[in-house]
Parts: structure tokens; sequence; C-alpha cells
């Protein structure tokens, strides 16, 4: 097939067909079951080859039908594109109460925004279709802390241990030459090639007590279903370091304490209720009564801060635990999806009292909570995060 006939072919299957489309090109075999793949999802009528101006799904309400669509897309397409084409038919067709269905859950391709919706449908899944979907979200949880525990534990503990350099070394073992020369550089005799140290930079012994508290305290209205889903895994890992006390707590108009599950970060994900109102005040009331060292505590709040309790009293918490030496960070947002909508006057009154709030996607958060601990400027932080 000739360059030019490859890019007529390509163009037919992203067009749909019909007339309209102009490419002329008739699809058989693989790429007929390609194209038809598609069009159950993206042309109109959803019987393939469609054409026509406006596009809607044809998929029908028949679990065979979409159970065989599923495995027709797996076959044809890499999993990132099965993953979008899932999303799409769930949000297109609303193919949500299929996913009720054991056989279903057997054949969708697993990801953050699957397990997502799923947990939005905890309450009403029958006892047979609850145990496919816990083994789909286990799969998840278990990708998820493959590709992000390691580096997690890497980067806090090496804030950890940055953060208790000492000017006073006990021992010359403790001694961080690098710095130690990097810090008395202005001490450098040229006739002797030497520097002579006024200053010593070391690390302090290590500690085996807790040196940090976290609280992550969670928006678990529907719009938030991936940040739950990311800040479960994030949870679990951060609590498996004894260096810092961790507490999760959930919220919507009720206030959920999840740290004693946060072992299984399955039981966690199972443990919130997606949908529902928002009272960010009554969930920051609660994590301040968490918090019993302030000067050695971080507080991240991930929400999209639509306030349905007391706005004033909400922002008079965060001054408050700022005031006292917390470190307070809001993300609009823990997902790859980047800042969803959020309320932009809540958002501008927390950075008005130099709290930065700001969407982090899961690959960037280890960094953060190292700045955290190090107690970096985190609003530069996030301007060079979000530059990048």
């Amino acid at each position: 097939m000739s360059a030019a006939d490859e890019r007529m072919r390509r163009w037919r299957l992203v067009l749909g067909g019909g007339p309209a489309d102009g490419t002329g090109v008739g699809l058989e075999g693989v790429d007929a079951r390609m194209d038809a793949a598609l069009a159950a999802v993206y042309d109109q009528g959803g019987e393939g080859g469609g054409g026509g101006d406006r596009r809607q799904g044809g998929l029908g309400a028949s679990a065979p039908r979409v159970a065989r669509w599923l495995g027709d897309i797996r076959t044809y397409f890499p999993s990132t594109v099965v993953q979008v084409m899932q999303k799409d038919a769930i949000e297109k067709l609303n193919l949500t109460r299929l996913l009720l269905e054991p056989e279903m859950l057997e054949a969708v391709e697993p990801d953050v925004h699957l397990v997502g919706t799923l947990l939005a449908l905890n309450k009403v899944m029958p006892d047979q279709a609850r145990e496919s979907a816990r083994a789909l979200v286990r799969r998840v949880v278990a990708e998820l802390e493959r590709r992000l525990a390691q580096k997690t534990r890497a980067a806090v503990s090496g804030a950890l241990d940055r953060s208790a350099r000492t000017h006073r070394p006990k021992r010359v073992a403790d001694i961080d030459w690098d710095r130690t020369i990097r810090a008395n550089l202005k001490n450098y005799l040229p006739d002797r090639n030497t520097v002579v140290p006024s200053r010593l930079v070391g690390y302090a012994r290590r500690q085996r007590s807790v040196q940090r508290e976290v609280v992550l305290c969670i928006d678990q209205s529907g719009s938030m279903a991936a940040s739950v889903v990311y800040s479960s895994v994030f949870g679990a890992v951060l609590a498996s370091m004894r260096s810092l006390r961790t507490s999760l707590v959930v919220f919507d108009t009720a206030v959920v304490d999840l740290t004693d599950q946060l072992h299984d970060p399955v039981e966690v994900l199972f443990g919130t209720q997606l949908g529902g109102g928002t009272d960010i005040n009554r969930a920051v009331a609660y994590c301040q009564g968490l918090i019993t060292r302030p000067a050695n505590s971080i507080f991240v709040l991930v929400s999209d801060l639509y306030e349905g309790g007391i706005r004033q009293e909400m922002l008079r918490r965060v001054a408050a635990m700022t005031q006292a030496g917390v470190q307070v960070i809001v993300l609009l947002a823990l997902s790859d999806e980047g800042a969803p909508f959020y309320d932009h006057d809540n958002a501008a009154a927390l950075a008005a009292m130099g709290v930065p709030a700001f969407a982090c996607t899961p690959d960037a958060f280890p960094d953060l909570m190292a700045a955290a601990i190090e107690r970096r400027d985190i609003t530069q932080w996030a301007e060079r995060h979000l530059a990048r």
C-alpha cells in the first residue's frame, strides 16, 4: 500500500465513512472490524460505516453485546486507547449499570477512571459483582503502587535526611563534605590551594521516632474520583514509613477517618462514598484535632474547593493552622488530567494567606512531599512545576 493510500485509510477510520467523508475508501477484514468498534461509540447509528453530521453511540443496553465490544477493542487497540474508549462509552452511552455485571467487569481494561466509576456504584453493587469489582480495583492499585511507591519512599526519606542536617556533627562520618566545602568556598586559600572550613555541615543522627505528621484530607465528591484513588495509594505508602505519622480523612458533608485501613488501600477505597455535597470546614476542623506538633506537620487538602459549609470559618481554620506552623497545601486535583473546575474565589483567598492551590500529577507528588518536608517555598515549587 502506498503512503497516500495509507493516509486515506487512516482518514477513513477517523471520519467514519459515508459519502460526506470524501475518502472513497472501503474497508475489509480487520479494518472493517476496527471501524465497527469505533462506530459503536463515535458514529451516528452505531452500526459502523455510518455517516452524518451528528455523532452518537449505538451499543444499546445489551450486556453481551457490550462484552463482545470490549473484547474487540482490546484485540484491535493498545491498552491506552482501550481505556479512553471505555471511558467515552461509559459517559456517552450511559453504560454505568452494565458495569454491575460480573462478566462485564472481567472484560474491561482496568484503569483509574473505571475504579472511580465502580466506587460510585459501590453501594448499589450486587454481591455477585462485588468480588469481581474488588479484584479489578486491586489490580489497578497494585499497578499504581508499583509505579509510585519506590519513588515516593526515596523522595520522602531523602528529604527527611536533608532536613535533619546539623552544623555540629558529632562524628566525622556524619559530615556532609560536599555541602561543607560549598558553604566554605569563601575561605579558599589560593597559596595553599585549600579550603579552611569554619562551619561544618553534617547529618544529625538518624531518628527512629516520628519526624513528621502528615494529614491527607480528601474531598470525595464525584468530580474527585481519580484524586481519591491516587490519594489512597499515596496514603498507604506514606503510612508504611516509620518516620511519618500519616492520617487519611475523606469527606463530603460527613467526615470519615480511614487511617486504620491504610495498610490496605483497596479497603480505603471501598470505605469511600463518591458523590454528595461538600463540607470542607467540618473536615478541616476534624483534621485540626489530629495535629499534635504543628511545626512538624503537613496538611494536604485535596479538593475542588466548592464549599457547602461555612466558607469564612473554613478560611479562618486554614489561617490558624498556618499561623501555628503547619505546612498547608491545597491540591485542586491529584490526577493526570490537570486542574478541574474549581472555586476560584476560595483558591484566591487561600493564595492571599500564603497557601498555594494547584493541581498536581501523581508523578510530581513525591517531590512535592519532599519540598514540604524540607519546608521549601511551595508556591515557588508549584510555579516551577506548572511551567514544565
